[in-house]
């Protein structure tokens, strides 16, 4: 996935615009970042709950990790490969919709599958 194919599925997703913070892309709903394309476009972020990091890191331990610090302990994945981390499914969605969701009000969204 490129970096404007990240762009592009991170600003197909309901209420979501892009902004830029400290020299790099980042994709926010409601004000609130959920996504961004690290320094060099060679790295998706997207924040997820811890659970959900968890989960996502043990079902694609070679595209997922979590980011280095609090940030990561409190759910901040990065994922290989030009923003796979935006794109790549498990059997519970893909990764942009459930940090949209976890923007979004009470962390919940309607896009977000049960």
């Amino acid at each position: 996935m490129t970096a404007n194919q990240f762009r592009r599925l991170a600003l197909g997703l309901e209420g979501v615009v892009e902004a830029e913070h400290m020299n790099h892309p980042d994709f926010r709903v409601g004000g609130k970042i959920f996504a961004s394309l690290q320094p060099g476009l060679k790295k998706g972020m997207v924040s997820l709950s811890p659970e959900e990091q968890a989960r996502f890191t043990q079902d694609a331990p070679t595209v997922f990790e979590p980011v280095a610090g609090a940030w990561g302990r409190g759910g901040a994945t990065s994922g290989e490969g030009n923003a796979k981390a935006c794109r790549s499914k498990t059997g519970k969605g893909d990764t942009a919709r459930y940090g949209r969701g976890n923007a979004c009000s009470h962390g919940s969204s309607p896009d977000r599958e049960a």
